[in-house]
């Protein structure tokens, strides 16, 4: 059987994989590229941006495609498609037979008809090469604009930002933001955000002129408005790539697209399409996982199935600029048998909405902004038209309903769980039950479920451990393969054994070499346990490269360096220093939020140097690379303010400094606020302290991420000693029982009792161990030493900041500078 397959996109990829995994006897599978790289993932295109690699995006190596017969031909598309001879000619004049020819030729980018478009510095938003172009004129764009704000549109406005171009806007025609999967509430929360992250919108906006002469210097729209950039990218949607079938005779639609059936055929039966080339009953998808169903398709139609296409399910969950986004069902529905239940929380810039029938008895569809972590539950109810509460609000307003818990409903055996790879429930209870599946990752290698997009993960994992649970079987919350152990399990065992090195805990307590899950994992157990340095040499190979180096690497291969200023207090002298440093060593400056002072763009054979000089005037590490305590922000307190009541800044130069060094499973950040005003936000903090006039309030478990959340009152007016014992004993729970990677927020979402069972636990001593807690974060206290000091001290330790051993004065000639708002910025690479 000879298949020749036009197109090596992430569809016509995964039509290869699901068919030489059917072993068919006497295949011939040639596949044709027109880029010159093998498939790569586009759905995460954005990444390049941010630091992964065309290795890290390619869906498989090369040596994939000769160990399992498949002659890969890139940069070789093919130009002519002779159906009554059934022969394809590529651009290099090979002449290929087949029995069944694959139209996977995808998509190319919709650019608009306006006047100007074909100037320089105007770019489309849709391959590697693309990305490259852009990259390359973005060191010299000041602005950006982006025409579209679609799910393609925001993520191309997701990677000016990422390329440090601040004035960054988005232009859609539309009234509102992703018009096809929100709503007008859903699209203002949506703006809201991304101008508080430096994203301009501008809707119903229709671009008539791109301004300049050679070079792009504005945009003219239609009602006389100009907006003035030096940068412009569209991407406004897509457009099937059909011309080659167009040219063989095969029947388009009329709005594009190669007609097909429910066997994704064309009108020629050795013929077939997939993914967004093909056009199904009048649609073109535009997600990967409806191609892949289509693929799946195809192969069951060449191995002797039955498998059709019916149309696919478009719900979505996407993380656009790091703010969830998702719809499911229909999520615009409004007629008289429907109602409509909306839950938008201005502040925390979070919109759900949910329709439902009627009587209330069914889900129809529903939007999510802001907070989406209900949407795999949400989505299954819908697809399967499960019961919902009584109040159906409660989907979306009551606390704890969020959850993805498979357990906390009942889904049918044919429920579609990974839409990617098109995995049932079904088939993930028989990998647990029938093949011995009892982990995530063998799950996924058995299945496929969760190696697309990922989005199903959760439930997955929700799949497996309730399966589990029905065999009778203990779900234990194991760090990884390498050990049978959670995190608070290794915790109680190093410190019984007496462990004091990874290899030491893996021969004791693991299997394997360890993996980049496990390693930093006990790394951050044993500095939390013995606050031994993290950089001896029996330490560093299972560092991040941030702990490895003491500095977080930054774009361009540069390092920061971030001196310790406790609660946010500096003398003129160290400020001098600081400044002395930095222009000495060519140095970016910044006032972080934190009330510390951020110096960007060192090279790594100048650390040494730098900490030296600023150890040297009385600077610590500031730990801004570890997982630990970075800081304590004060608000002036009564030492000057006419309304503070009592001394905040003393008060956190106390606190940071009895916890500088402290290792945890995450990073941990405070502040202490002179009065209820709240100056220092200590209320957005890991643990946050706040003046009252009898004492202090204790607030903990607030802080950043996906979801922000507000810290929760743990105890109030306490003195200063009782406070300080309180947070001792909050942190060494927390260091002792949270998962790895867990921030405080997180680790007390997930706690049974909640805020109640931790100030039993931290206040009222419930588990007797409060003087434990206290004393083992005494023993932490005693035994810091500032790793940087140690570090420029040990000449052993200093080798590791050359690049060349025999030249450790020879700087990496691959990084240089460009002038940035007066000071000196790392050029992207």
């Amino acid at each position: 059987m000879k298949i020749i397959v036009i197109g090596n996109g992430m569809v016509g990829q995964k039509f290869c994989e699901k068919l030489v995994a059917q072993k068919i006897a006497g295949l011939e599978l040639t596949v044709f590229g027109e880029e010159t790289l093998p498939a790569y993932d586009r759905v995460h295109l954005s990444e390049y941006f941010a630091g992964k690699t065309v290795q890290d995006l390619c869906m498989k190596p090369m040596s994939w495609y000769a160990e399992n017969g498949v002659d890969l031909r890139l940069g070789d598309p093919v130009t002519h498609v002779e159906r009554a001879q059934k022969t394809v000619t590529s651009f290099e004049g090979t002449q290929f037979a087949y029995d069944y020819l694959v139209f996977a030729t995808g998509s190319a980018a919709f650019v608009p008809q306006i006047s100007g478009v074909d100037k320089h510095g105007v770019f489309v938003y849709r391959t590697i090469e693309d990305l490259n172009l852009i990259w390359r004129h973005a060191k010299i764009a000041k602005s950006a604009v982006v025409i579209g704000g679609g799910l393609l549109g925001l993520e191309a406005a997701k990677a000016m930002l990422d390329l440090g171009i601040t004035q960054t806007h988005v232009v859609e025609f539309a009234p509102r933001l992703m018009p096809r999967q929100i709503d007008d509430g859903g699209s203002h929360v949506l703006t809201e955000k991304l101008k508080a992250l430096g994203i301009t919108t501008h809707i119903q906006k229709n671009t008539a002129v791109i301004l300049g002469n050679e070079t792009i210097t504005g945009l003219m729209f239609t009602d006389g408005s100009i907006l003035s950039t030096d940068m412009l990218v569209i991407s406004a949607g897509i457009k099937p790539r059909d011309e080659l079938a167009k040219k063989a005779g095969l029947p388009i639609g009329h709005r594009g697209g190669i007609i097909v059936n429910d066997r994704m055929q064309t009108s020629d039966p050795s013929v077939f399409a997939i993914g967004e080339c093909a056009v199904h009953e009048g649609a073109v998808y535009g997600l990967v996982a409806p191609g892949y169903e289509m693929a799946e398709v195809v192969v069951h139609q060449l191995s002797g199935g039955a498998k059709q296409f019916s149309g696919f399910d478009m719900s979505t969950k996407l993380k656009l600029i790091g703010i969830d986004v998702a719809s499911f069902g229909d999520p615009f529905i409004t007629d008289e048998e429907t109602r409509s239940i909306v839950y938008h929380d201005n502040h925390k810039g979070i919109y759900k909405r949910i329709n439902v029938s009627s009587d209330g008895s069914k889900l129809l569809g529903g939007i999510l902004v802001g907070d989406a972590e209900a949407y795999n539950k949400l989505q299954q109810i819908c697809v399967n038209q499960l019961t919902i509460p009584h109040a159906p609000s409660d989907l979306i307003v009551t606390p704890g309903n969020a959850s993805n818990d498979a357990g906390n409903f009942e889904l049918p055996a044919g429920a579609l769980i990974c839409s990617c790879e098109g995995v049932k429930k079904q088939a993930i209870e028989d990998a647990v039950v029938q093949n011995g599946c009892e982990s995530f990752d063998a799950v996924k290698k058995c299945t496929g479920a969760g190696s697309g997009c990922g989005g199903c993960t959760p439930m997955v994992k929700d799949i497996i451990n309730a399966t589990l649970k029905k065999q009778g079987k203990v779900v234990r919350n194991v760090i990884c393969e390498h050990f049978a152990y959670s995190r608070q399990e290794l915790f109680d065992i190093i410190k019984i054994k007496n462990l004091h090195t990874f290899d030491a805990v893996l021969d004791a307590l693991g299997t394997g070499d360890g993996c980049e899950i496990c390693r930093p994992a006990i790394s951050s157990i044993l500095a939390s346990l013995w606050n031994d340095l993290v950089i001896k040499k029996e330490s560093a190979t299972s560092q991040d490269t941030n702990d490895r180096f003491l500095a977080n690497i930054q774009k361009g291969g540069t390092y920061s360096v971030v001196p310790r200023i406790p609660g946010g207090e500096i003398t003129p002298d160290k400020l001098i220093v600081i400044g002395t440093v930095a222009k000495k060593y060519n140095l970016y400056t910044k006032i972080t939020g934190g009330q510390r002072i951020d110096l960007f763009g060192a090279h790594l054979n100048d650390l040494p140097l730098i900490w030296e000089e600023l150890i040297a005037a009385g600077f610590e590490s500031g730990h801004a690379y570890g997982k630990a305590l970075r800081t304590v922000k004060s608000c002036v307190g009564s030492t000057w303010c006419r309304f503070g009541l009592h001394d905040s800044v003393s008060f956190a130069v106390r606190v940071e400094n009895r916890y500088k060094g402290l290792r945890a499973p995450h990073k941990i950040k405070s502040a202490v606020s002179g009065c209820i005003r709240e100056c220092a936000e200590a209320q957005s903090k890991d643990f946050g302290i706040i003046a009252t006039e009898k004492g202090w309030n204790l607030y903990v478990c607030g802080n950043g991420g996906s979801k922000p959340q507000h810290a929760l009152l743990l105890a109030a007016d306490i003195d200063s000693e009782t406070c300080i014992r309180y947070i001792d004993r909050f942190l060494m729970f927390y260091i002792k029982t949270a998962d790895p990677l867990t921030r405080t927020a997180t680790w007390l979402n997930k706690m049974e009792g909640g805020i109640d069972y931790l100030r039993n636990v931290v206040v009222h001593d419930s588990l007797g161990m409060a003087a434990e807690l206290e004393a083992q974060m005494q023993t932490l206290v005693d035994h810091y030493e500032c790793e940087w000091k140690k570090a420029v001290e040990t000449p052993e330790l200093r080798k590791r900041f050359t690049h060349f051993i025999n030249a450790p004065e020879v700087r990496d000639p691959t990084i240089v500078f460009e002038p940035l708002r007066a000071q000196k910025k790392a050029a992207e690479w």
